[in-house]
């Protein structure tokens, strides 16, 4: 039983950032029903990095574990009024539409509240329920783009460069999550629904708080120098660096004890903190310099004595071999009925009196919608017209 165990959430939205807030709640042991037509999500079908999966893609899969599925048009009246009823049982509802969908679907705020005045209502937008941008498409490359966060790495020849992950999705999912668990709080001690609003801008820039103020605060800008840098504000050496067989990562050592273990004298006499940023291309070329003289196991040896922060640089298949990501129990597994074997991302929080854990895999599209409507008190007969008509899928 998970610590959110008697709560539900309807979960109408799409892509990333509400599915994976959505799935969250449910790795929590909230009921979590997936509102979707009944073709499916379309991110079911979309190819994900190139892999198609057999009937669902992997992406799917990784964002929609412990949920349950209710596959139901919602443009027609009967559809409509079957997710009204569900709301109406529900603790939560997220949806992440562009402005103005919600409403024309019965979804929004105020219809929801009428239905439920005990609501917590997620709503997740791209740049802000309103102004300028309120119309734009909310897309992670964009707003990493927007965020500023592109020139903060690299070198000052290198174009702006975006994150190897969905950071802004992610971040946003996350900003979600947070704002459904504290309004259900904030409803336990008052008894009060209400509207929580999450927009990916803010997301990406609320994520920069130490960077950005280092430029509103401190005044100073962001400056790419000629050497390969991992971040703009922070001192040499800070990023990647090739070994004989390999690369390693190293972050910010003390300059005198790096010049022991690296063999390097020029750097002893350098102040780490004053000479790490105005002289950071020559401290990164010194580097650079000298690490492909061993190996990684050999360096990290040598660094991991000399107390220096450095780790080695994964592919994914060797990050799902790494011994402590195999102790900690990273990675879930579980069987799914089209898909076979399933492994995706465990959680990322733990709880010792309430566990997560997976309770069932990605639903297949209307696999529970004749139990979740008879739940809601419909009858036999009444599903199977529903299906008949086209208003519900249940397989």
């Amino acid at each position: 039983m998970g610590v959110l165990d008697g709560y539900r959430v309807v979960d109408v939205s799409i892509a990333m950032a509400g599915p994976l807030a959505a799935m969250r709640l449910g790795d929590l042991g909230a009921d979590v029903v997936k509102v979707e037509p009944p073709s499916g999500e379309w991110q079911r079908h979309a190819p994900a990095g190139g892999a198609t999966g057999v009937a669902v893609n992997p992406s799917f899969l990784s964002l929609n574990r412990n949920k349950r599925s209710l596959a139901v048009d919602l443009k027609a009246p009967a559809g409509r009024q079957a997710v009204h009823d569900l709301i109406a049982t529900a603790d939560v509802v997220l949806q992440n539409y562009r402005p103005g969908v919600a409403q024309r679907l019965g979804l929004d705020y105020e219809t929801v509240r009428a239905l439920n005045p005990r609501i917590v209502y997620v709503s997740i937008s791209g740049y802000g329920e309103t102004g300028p941008y309120a119309q734009r498409p909310g897309q992670d490359l964009l707003l990493q783009a927007m965020s500023g966060a592109m020139y903060s790495v690299g070198r000052a020849a290198d174009p702006p460069l975006p994150a190897g992950t969905y950071a802004i999705d992610a971040i946003t999912a996350y900003s979600a999550f947070e704002g459904a668990l504290a309004a259900l709080l904030h409803r336990e001690r008052t008894g009060e629904g209400q509207l929580v609003t999450v927009n990916m801008l803010d997301a990406a820039i609320a994520v920069q708080m130490q960077e950005l103020s280092v430029f509103t605060v401190g005044g100073v800008p962001q400056r790419r120098g000629s050497e390969a840098h991992g971040h703009t504000y922070i001192r040499a050496p800070y990023g990647v660096f090739e070994t004989a067989d390999g690369h390693l990562a190293l972050a910010m050592p003390p300059l005198p004890a790096l010049a022991v273990a690296l063999n390097l004298p020029e750097l002893s006499t350098m102040d780490t903190d004053v000479d790490g940023h105005a002289r950071r291309d020559e401290i990164t070329a010194l580097v650079r310099g000298r690490l492909p003289d061993r190996t990684t196991a050999e360096w990290l040896e040598r660094l991991h004595e000399a107390g220096i922060w450095a780790g080695p640089v994964y592919s994914y298949a060797e990050l799902l071999e790494d011994p402590q990501v195999v102790h900690n129990g990273s990675f879930v597994r579980y069987e799914h009925p089209t898909e076979g074997p399933v492994t995706t991302p465990g959680f990322p929080y733990g709880f010792s009196a309430t566990p997560p854990e997976v309770r069932r895999g990605a639903p297949v599209a209307g696999e529970h919608s004749g139990e979740i409507l008879r739940e809601l008190g419909y009858d036999p007969a009444r599903i199977a017209g529903l299906v008949d008509d086209k208003v519900v899928l249940a397989p």
